[in-house]
């Protein structure tokens, strides 16, 4: 299913930039004090996403049977969302849907067309609204506060159209609601209109909700098996709860990131070799950034924790970054994320009337792009720099299952190492404050007196 190498993070790949065996034999009570505090805290407070792999069967076929209508017969399909309830459903859309799937006929998609709207800037809205039919779209509106303003703003735009031509009773037919259960203004308007609602789990946070129902929803909607990413989620999760650290790649590889942080490296660089992982490293952005960087500890200590992540795609930012990752500071841990059998296979034609690249000929692009891969890692290697490879044995809805629950379970991990709270956004949540105040909304008006009395020292506008 997954494979994980972390040769290549050690001493004895990348010399004194390395880790070594005798710092993880020193560190295996840390690294069994962060595992200890991961397990013991499944399935509470804000660890209820643990238990997501544990869904029924049965659930998973309602959903999917819920979604048939749409599946079927909508033309279009949008997902209203920031954060986590845009980034989880774009990487499996992007990993498991046609690359072209939009572009394809729709007798060869067997499903919508999908749009991810996932910030609000005015001209994208419009260029949605040019392109979509609204007599054959559904929107799913997810938000796990029920109180997030950019996807409020997008929903009240859509819901005013959708009424103006379908009619107000078709329009809320068109309507799906993911949010917590009997908490915020969304799911007021959801209750007072009568949209299909799904709910979140109280205890699962908007990064940690992919394979809740702000996943599992538009996966159905599109077609994609419920119970075959579960179930890789549910395997992955058996690995990653092991004790022994040598078999559970979560607490391994968390453990070697915050070791090579201590060391200096704090950027995280996620590199997939496929295109169609690459919003994986959007997904592993989020939750790797927004979880792990904190001020202060659990005991309240400032610690200011972290590693930046930053993405990157093979082979194309081999000819933007390497140069960077090879030659540039000791300051990065490069990840990447391999297929061993590509879905497809195309072969680089053996064209006798050119009289050159005879090296290519013959060859396939997926062989061309590993050994491009290899060539990459061998480089870094020869360069002395931290690097490790995820790889899929192909990319399938269980495959893709399995790493999202690895991305969830090694950021708990890391989060435990560092002794901070993985769970909590403060940084975040004064940036929405602050946007509440400037847009007049009341309870509102001691923070925008706040923002009022800032001022300016020097003026540097041009």
């Amino acid at each position: 299913m997954l494979k994980f190498d972390y040769n290549n993070m050690m001493d004895t790949a990348v010399g004194k930039y390395g880790i070594t065996a005798k710092e993880i034999a020193k560190d295996t009570n840390r690294m069994q004090t962060a595992f200890k505090r991961v397990v013991d805290n499944r399935g509470k407070g804000w660890q209820e996403w643990t238990e997501l792999p544990y869904v029924d069967a049965a659930t998973l076929t309602t959903i999917t049977d819920e979604l048939k209508e749409v599946r079927e017969n909508a033309e279009s399909f949008v997902v209203l969302g920031i954060g986590g309830s845009a980034l989880g459903p774009l990487s499996v859309f992007g990993a498991l849907l046609h690359y072209r799937h939009n572009e394809l006929p729709r007798s060869k998609r067997n499903a919508p067309k999908y749009y991810v709207e996932d910030n609000i800037d005015p001209e994208r809205m419009q260029a949605l609204l040019d392109v979509i039919d609204f007599k054959t779209s559904y929107f799913n509106v997810i938000t796990k506060s029920g109180e997030t303003s950019e996807t409020l703003a997008q929903f009240l735009i859509l819901y005013d159209i959708l009424k103006k031509e379908l009619g107000e009773a078709e329009a809320k037919k068109r309507i799906i609601v993911t949010t917590t259960i009997g908490k915020g203004t969304l799911y007021a308007i959801a209750q007072k209109e009568g949209f299909k609602t799904y709910g979140i789990g109280e205890g699962v946070g908007g990064r940690f909700s992919v394979l809740s129902s702000v996943g599992l929803v538009p996966f159905a909607a599109m077609g994609i098996d419920l119970h075959a990413i579960i179930g890789g989620a549910k395997k992955m999760a058996e690995l990653c709860l092991l004790e022994d650290a040598n078999r559970n790649p979560a607490l391994m590889t968390a453990y070697l990131q915050v070791k090579s942080v201590e060391k200096g490296k704090n950027i995280s660089v996620m590199m997939p070799y496929a295109d169609s992982l690459k919003y994986m490293a959007d997904f592993y952005g989020q939750i790797w950034g927004e979880s792990l960087a904190k001020e202060v500890d659990v005991n309240g200590k400032k610690v200011f924790s972290g590693q930046t992540p930053t993405k990157s795609l093979g082979v194309t930012d081999q000819h933007s970054q390497i140069q960077l990752y090879a030659e540039g500071p000791f300051d990065k841990v490069v990840t990447f994320i391999t297929v061993d059998k590509f879905r497809q296979s195309v072969t680089i034609a053996d064209d006798t009337s050119i009289d050159a690249c005879e090296f290519l000929k013959g060859q396939t692009m997926d062989d061309l792009l590993n050994f491009e891969m290899l060539a990459t890692k061998f480089a870094l290697r020869k360069a002395q720099r931290s690097n490790f490879t995820i790889a899929l044995q192909e990319v399938n809805a269980e495959s893709v299952g399995a790493l999202l629950m690895y991305f969830m379970y090694q950021t708990a991990y890391a989060g435990a190492l560092l002794n901070i709270d993985t769970y909590n956004q403060p940084g975040v949540e004064e940036g929405k404050k602050a946007t509440f105040a400037m847009l007049g909304r009341k309870g509102y008006e001691e923070k925008l007196n706040e923002i009022k009395s800032v001022k300016d020292s020097a003026e540097f506008v041009i």
